[in-house]
């Protein structure tokens, strides 16, 4: 719609223009339960903004996304809806110098996760809702000026059913029918929220003494569907609440500034969580209904504590626009592994942090949309998908290279002083770097420009030279760069050095921190050390880069890779291996192999599923398709091996559950997954409770064996929402040509589904065994996605181009015909352009990793 899409320029000039002095909304929500009621079921919405003009007779707009409005008044004077309205924004004329608008209008409950989420439970039809809104969909729900740089206080009331209850940010009372809720602090628009329904809540409370002598109480509350409730282990979100709020109070000096904290686990939630001030929202799937590994339960409390961190990070000091949008996000990715680390349980989340969540940033940062972590953000479309892991999982790495760089110390103070000097204001990268500029005496601009303003990842390889003697004559560090991103950065790294010991284990017997800088740097404090069996660049995961090995190195992690002692240095090695395997210069059955001897070895369980991931995607894309079938077969055979051969009832044994069930193609390995479920087969120790019940249904609907009825009989067995998400992806996974045309046209050609049932379609209608069945599709494809883009919301926009992208029709003639669209739509909408560059370049490194496979058979 002509100005949904705000720009930075628009943003900047009514900035310039306006400040914002008050909200008040008031919502009228009663009409979301009741039948017989028209789609899209709307919602009453009135807000009265106060405001000030820094240039009284100038025009500007205010935004607002709904299918109606039923009156305008700006400063006493109605204004004629058709005349003022455009059905996105608002044109206010002749400002004064201050001013009062108040905007009645009709808004529009969403299907689609973006605004104010309607879902109705299934299970007992009760009806939910909930607000999510970054970066611009609060518009959605009231009339507001849609941008972070003009905060204000908000004051909250909403009328709903009698029975349900109703939060905001604030504090809220019930009195007369209508919930109120406290004024907040001034806070900027996208991280306001509701939530109201049925939903079951539970409280706590967190006290602290500040430094001051004072007390600080904090009342604390999680809630979640009512069909939830006998999964809900609120005890433990309490507990890591609490020893976030500890660990955050003892390193930032500034007590939590917005009152009560509630956190609200809702359905069909479209991102992780979001750190709405006072009432953090959570994607459901974050409880558990079935038997999970300890790795959920870490980034369960890694979410926690990455939306806790927000509150200061985002929340009290914002970015003045989405350029900077990693100063909260970059910094709460960082914080969530740092807290995790040093306040929780979880005491080996940075092993995770650098298996799993620099993956993603790896990826991203290769991709030919790759950007700076200070982005040049031009939209709102833009900005949408610069939620990405160059802004989280790359910014966060980079974060802490900086802690190595300044020192903890340093680090902390520069952000103690950040949160004083910039409190409920809006900051850009300067703001920051000045700071640490103070408490470290580094130059941050120097730095800045190498690791902030730059994209690209760099690898470090090491060189080794050996004297006469077999000791380390020279050991030096080479630095690389793409083509495309040429820039060499400075790396505070810690380089290892490992050897067997004559028990077998392989140890570090040596290590040294430098500063590595150029195309090449000595590490002169190694020279004299005796010759290692692996040089491990970047040990302890202190720099963000690709590591290499040199060719002796790379041949003792082919034979003793797992002989590794040392957890993290494990899982860097994994890292490494796998960004091989994505570069094609490691085969991707060598990386099979490699997977299938030493995974078993694996004590960190979160390393344990990322490698079973990480072996997938191999077979799925970088095998040559001539190998495929036989790696699948060794892949599976392993997987059953190891699932019987794990301890009984353990968390390992669930995994490789899992992955036997992801694996399994053969008519035996079928059979034996029907007979789990039947009970007919037992493996010890394995409870195959519902959801794993599910996780073995896929693969059988996907193979043809679980029909329609038997699906149709699990739903019945677990009536639940969780359930119908279930057996939507598998019915959509089954082998049959009516079935695709069916799921395509679900999701393409009908809008009729919600967020999450159009997730679950497209999961189940891209399956990697059904090339031949999906090959209609890559024609049909690119003659909708311009389509997709214009009718729907942005992100069933992005669910769409991403999930129905071609990817397994891995061959040229897909990149040919990627190609030709993206040089038919030279004018389609950047955003759009993005993502399609975006899968075709993952496809593109599809065809060379096959290609490297091959060449590995050949040769």
């Amino acid at each position: 719609m002509p100005g949904e899409n705000l720009s930075r320029d628009e943003a900047r000039e009514r900035a310039a223009l306006l400040s914002v002095d008050s909200y008040d909304v008031s919502l009228d929500v009663r009409s979301a339960v009741g039948e017989g009621q028209a789609e899209p079921r709307t919602f009453r919405s009135v807000t009265t903004i106060r405001f000030r003009c820094n240039e009284p007779g100038a025009s500007s707009f205010a935004d607002l996304v709904a299918p109606g409005v039923t009156a305008v008044t700006l400063n006493g004077k109605d204004l004629d809806p058709g005349e003022v309205f455009d059905g996105a924004r608002i044109a206010l004329e002749d400002l004064a110098a201050e001013n009062e608008l108040v905007v009645d209008a009709q808004c529009a409950y969403s299907r689609t996760g973006e605004g104010l989420h309607r879902f109705v439970d299934p299970e007992d039809g009760e009806v939910y809702l909930y607000t999510q809104y970054e970066p611009a969909d609060s518009r959605r729900v009231f009339a507001n000026f849609e941008q972070p740089d003009l905060k204000a206080p908000f004051r909250f009331e909403v009328r709903a059913p009698e029975e349900w209850t109703v939060w905001s940010n604030g504090a809220g009372e019930l009195a007369d029918g209508v919930w109120r809720f406290a004024e907040t602090k001034p806070i900027s628009t996208y991280i306001t929220c509701v939530v109201a329904g049925p939903y079951h809540y539970v409280t706590d409370h967190y006290t602290r003494t500040l430094p001051d002598g004072t007390t600080l109480e904090i009342p604390l509350g999680a809630m979640c569907r009512k069909g939830l409730a006998p999964y809900f282990d609120a005890d433990d979100v309490f507990l890591v609440t609490r020893q976030g709020l500890d660990f955050f109070h003892d390193h930032f000096d500034y007590p939590y500034p917005f009152g009560k904290y509630d956190q609200a686990f809702v359905p069909e939630y479209n991102l992780g969580a979001m750190e709405n001030p006072g009432l953090v929202t959570f994607r459901e799937e974050y409880i558990f209904r079935g038997k999970v590994t300890q790795a959920s339960y870490e980034a369960r409390a890694n979410v926690i504590l990455h939306e806790m961190a927000h509150m200061w990070f985002g929340d009290l000091v914002t970015m003045v626009w989405w350029d900077d949008l990693w100063l909260k996000e970059s910094f709460a990715d960082f914080m969530g592994t740092f807290a995790n680390v040093g306040a929780t349980r979880f005491t080996n989340a940075w092993t995770t942090f650098a298996n799993r969540r620099k993956a993603w940033a790896y990826r991203a940062d290769q991709l030919p949309s790759t950007h700076p972590i200070t982005a040049d953000i031009r939209d709102l479309q833009d900005a949408k998908l610069n939620f990405d892991g160059i802004t989280y999982a790359k910014g966060a790495s980079v974060l802490k290279q900086l802690v190595a760089y300044v020192g903890q110390d340093a680090f902390l103070e520069g952000a103690r002083r950040y949160f004083k000097r910039n409190a409920y204001g809006n900051t850009r990268l300067g703001d920051l770097l000045s700071v640490l500029e103070e408490t470290s005496g580094r130059d941050m601009g120097a730095w800045s420009r190498k690791w902030l303003q730059t994209a690209g990842v760099n690898s470090l390889t090491p060189q080794v030279l050996l004297a006469a003697d077999g000791r380390i004559d020279e050991l030096a560090v080479v630095q690389e760069a793409a083509e495309s991103h040429p820039e060499l950065r400075p790396h505070r790294v810690a380089v290892g050095l490992y050897r067997r010991t004559a028990e077998g284990a392989l140890e570090r017997y040596a290590r040294a921190e430098a500063d590595v800088d150029g195309p090449r740097t000595v590490i002169a404090d190694l020279a004299g050390a005796e010759a290692p069996e692996l040089v491990l660049v970047n040990d302890d995961d202190l720099t963000y880069c690709k590591i290499r090995f040199d060719d002796a190195s790379l041949a003792t992690l082919r034979d003793h890779l797992g002989d590794l002692t040392d957890p993290l240095a494990r899982a860097l090695c994994w890292s490494a291996l796998w960004n091989l395997t994505r570069d094609a210069l490691l085969p991707a059955r060598d990386f099979v192999g490699l997977v299938l001897r030493f995974a078993s070895r694996e004590s960190d369980i979160g390393v344990l599923q990322m490698l079973h991931a990480w072996a997938e995607s191999a077979l799925v894309h970088y095998v040559a398709p001539k190998s495929r079938e036989a790696a699948g077969r060794l892949l599976a055979e392993g997987a059953l091996r190891e699932l019987r051969e794990a301890e009984p009832g353990s968390e390992h044994q669930l995994a490789w559950a899992r992955f036997f069930a992801s694996t399994a193609a053969d008519e035996a390995d079928l059979r034996l997954l029907g007979d789990l479920l039947s009970g007919t087969a037992v493996i010890d120790g394995l409870d195959v409770d519902q959801e794993l019940r599910w996780a073995f249904l896929e693969p059988l609907a996907a193979h043809g064996v679980a029909d329609e009825a038997v699906l149709a009989a699990e739903l019945t067995r677990d009536d639940t929402a969780s359930g119908k998400r279930h057996q939507v992806r598998c019915l959509a996974a089954r082998p049959s040509a009516a079935v695709k045309a069916q799921a395509w046209a679900q999701v393409v050609e009908s809008q009729a589904l919600s967020n999450a049932l159009v997730e679950a379609t497209i999961a189940g209608f891209a399956q990697s065994s059904q090339r031949d069945l999906l090959a209609p599709y890559a024609r049909k494809y690119f003659e909708v996605i311009a389509r997709i883009w214009e009718d729907r919301s942005i992100q069933i926009g992005m669910d769409v181009v991403r999930g129905l992208y071609p990817a397994f029709q891995d061959r040229p003639e897909t990149l040919e015909a990627t190609d030709a669209w993206l040089a038919a739509h030279a004018d389609a909408p950047a955003a759009l352009r993005r993502l399609v560059l975006e899968a075709r370049d993952d496809l593109a490194r599809t065809l060379r990793g096959q290609e490297c496979d091959a060449r590995a058979v050949t040769g």
